[in-house]
């Protein structure tokens, strides 16, 4: 038993001992004070485990802000590259139609792009240079 159980329990024996001492016509009032003295230790108890709670949250909101994660999933870049894919038959006819050879070149090379656009959004830094310092303050 800890020490708020300890005191909960003298509490409710001094409740009881002044039930015998003032009486009956008394019970009411007495219980009504234990139980208003039960309901501040729960809510006590309560608001100490929300904040605790909340602060947690905001522990791993930080922690997974600070942290990048890819923003979509294998299913989702699964589908991009299905779609990329199917659309390319049209747009290879299309420009294959128009302009034959350039044509289709500039439309695949459009393809590529709108791809590698999709790769470099999920995942940041992929295509970032390097810095690499040397001895002279130079930067390579």
């Amino acid at each position: 038993m800890d020490g708020r159980d300890a005191e909960l329990k003298k509490e409710l024996n001094a409740t009881l001992q002044a039930r015998r001492e003032l009486g009956e016509e008394y019970e009411s009032a007495l219980v009504d004070s234990f139980l208003e003295k039960v309901d501040q230790r729960i809510d006590g108890a309560v608001e100490r485990r929300v904040r605790r709670q909340l602060a947690e949250q905001q522990m791993a909101a930080a922690r997974d802000s600070r942290s990048p994660k890819p923003t979509d999933s294998w299913g989702e870049r699964f589908g991009f590259g299905i779609v990329s894919l199917v659309l390319a038959i049209p747009l290879s006819a299309i420009g294959g139609g128009l302009a034959h050879l350039p044509g289709i070149l500039v439309a695949w090379a459009g393809i590529v792009g709108v791809n590698v656009a999709q790769v470099a959004r999920t995942n940041p830094g992929l295509f970032g240079r390097r810095k690499t310092s040397r001895d002279d303050g130079w930067e390579v």
